[in-house]
């Protein structure tokens, strides 16, 4: 409808400027006026019409631009559906991979408590790899220098409270050992 009217504005505008010079004769006061006022329309429906034309382009570039911003947010949403969607499988991979491990470290885990359970603390204590020894020594000596008692090392390290259990008297003999030996070799 816009575009119907600016045609018809423009039409008229230029006919109401053109016609009167050679309908109208100049020697008549009136076709002058007549003359002056179908200029004046002329000139009012070419405004009207630029004015007209001029709505259009901006509510045409008004819709373009929707339409971009209605595509940019729809590629918008799909790209981060696309990345929740591939975090989700992400993390689905890592839960059933995850259980699998954790299963098998448990099993691992229970497999060595029942041998070692199998044996008596101080047995325990005797039959570590010399690494596991020579781990377990440094870090008594690592908080020993950091001012812990022997309580708190003992539980630390092996998990034990006071108490007269094998295990714990065990555990003290191996701290002494590791205690004197590491003074005697400052």
């Amino acid at each position: 409808m816009s575009l119907l009217k600016v045609s018809v504005l423009s039409v008229s505008g230029l006919t109401l400027w053109l016609a009167p010079p050679f309908i109208f004769s100049r020697k008549i006061p009136l076709h002058n006026f007549m003359q002056g006022i179908a200029l004046l329309s002329g000139f009012a429906c070419c405004f009207e019409a630029r004015r007209s034309a001029l709505k259009v382009a901006k509510e045409e570039e008004f819709e373009a631009m929707k339409a971009r911003a209605i595509d940019a947010d729809v590629v918008d949403e799909i790209a981060v559906s696309s990345y929740v969607a591939e975090q989700e499988r992400r993390n689905e991979a890592e839960q059933i991979l995850n259980p699998v491990e954790h299963l098998e470290r448990s099993l691992a885990l229970a497999s060595d408590e029942g041998e070692h359970s199998e044996h008596s603390g101080s047995e325990q204590l005797a039959e570590p790899s010399v690494n596991a020894e020579n781990e377990r020594a440094e870090r008594i000596l690592e908080l020993k220098a950091k001012g812990w008692g022997k309580l708190k090392i003992i539980n630390e390290i092996w998990g034990l409270t006071r108490g007269g259990g094998a295990k714990y008297k065990a555990a003290e003999a191996e701290y002494h050992r590791v205690i004197d030996g590491g003074e005697k070799d400052e």
